[in-house]
């Protein structure tokens, strides 16, 4: 049986080991990092917590919708055994919210993918030896690595959290101007307590000015590798900083895991920067439904 319960009925103790022991942990279900990135979820539980769905949501004209927070690249439904229905978990979903927009992880199996968007992100399988992952490099970011060292770039790790903010407010974020300054509070938090709980990592690419030109906070989890967020220097983009930045990870982690996880991006221009890595493509679904009254659309605006 699944039910519907509010995050202060939550038995964090059954619900962290949920996530943890489900086919598809991710560090973004535990409870300690939806009560950063979200100021309300909800969760849907199947039985004693043999699976869950946290769920985002906010409130509009008095109507709570589900949304997908910035800084979680995936969530959907975390289940201990094979044998749990994704689709059950999303019709139930659709009796508590009118509107519901949600991205579903690469490991949920769905049975009846056509009313859900597929979207896709890019991983590179991980090996032993660095020297073989580098041949699969494309000739580009192997020329970006040869500017980098030109350049003299330099790598850093540990580098302050606030720097990397600073740099995506200046230059990604002014093409993306609905992430306020609520949201970059919101992602120095989430930096912080993943690296207070051994999760994460900064990374960052200096020139020999002292100039900040790449930066990204790296999740660490299981054997993933994730990038949750990063940006270049868009006035300093002919040094093959970003390249740089992700074959230093790539370089460093190698050993340690076995994939390593781009982020994601269904736009086709940065998709195909991230192939140019040897990476392969990898499909999540995006979930939608709108069960709205036709003149309460337009709440959504």
């Amino acid at each position: 049986m699944i039910r519907l319960i509010k995050r202060h009925q939550l038995d964090e103790i059954k619900y962290n080991n949920c996530i943890k022991k489900s086919l598809q942990s991710r560090v973004y279900a535990f409870s300690w990092y939806l009560d950063i990135a979200c100021k309300n979820w909800d969760i849907l539980i199947l039985n004693d917590y043999e699976a869950v769905m946290p769920i985002p949501w906010r409130k509009k004209l008095g109507i709570k919708y589900v949304y997908p927070p910035f800084w979680i690249l995936e969530l959907g439904i975390f289940s201990i055994n094979t044998n749990v229905k994704v689709d059950e978990f999303l019709q139930e979903a659709k009796l508590y919210f009118k509107y519901i927009e949600s991205f579903l992880n690469t490991d949920s199996v769905v049975e009846n993918p056509l009313n859900l968007k597929k979207r896709t992100l890019q991983k590179l399988q991980l090996q032993e030896n660095y020297e073989a992952i580098v041949d699969n490099y494309r000739k580009d970011r192997k020329k970006d690595l040869r500017r980098a060292k030109e350049y003299l770039l330099k790598e850093k790790w540990h580098d302050r959290p606030e720097n990397l903010i600073e740099l995506f407010k200046e230059n990604v974020g002014l093409r993306t101007p609905k992430i306020g300054k609520k949201d970059y509070d919101i992602l120095l938090r989430i930096i912080q307590e993943c690296i207070k709980n051994g999760v994460g990592e900064m990374l960052s690419i200096y020139n020999p000015y002292e100039t900040l030109v790449a930066s990204a906070f790296l999740i660490k989890y299981k054997e993933t590798v994730t990038i949750l967020v990063s940006s270049t220097d868009f006035n300093n983009r002919k040094n093959g900083a970003n390249t740089f930045l992700i074959d230093s990870a790539i370089f460093k982690y190698h050993k340690e895991f076995k994939t390593f996880n781009f982020g994601g991006s269904s736009i086709k221009s940065i998709a195909n920067y991230f192939l140019s890595f040897g990476a392969k493509t990898d499909n999540y679904y995006q979930f939608k439904s709108n069960n709205l009254a036709k003149l309460l659309t337009l709440f959504k605006k």
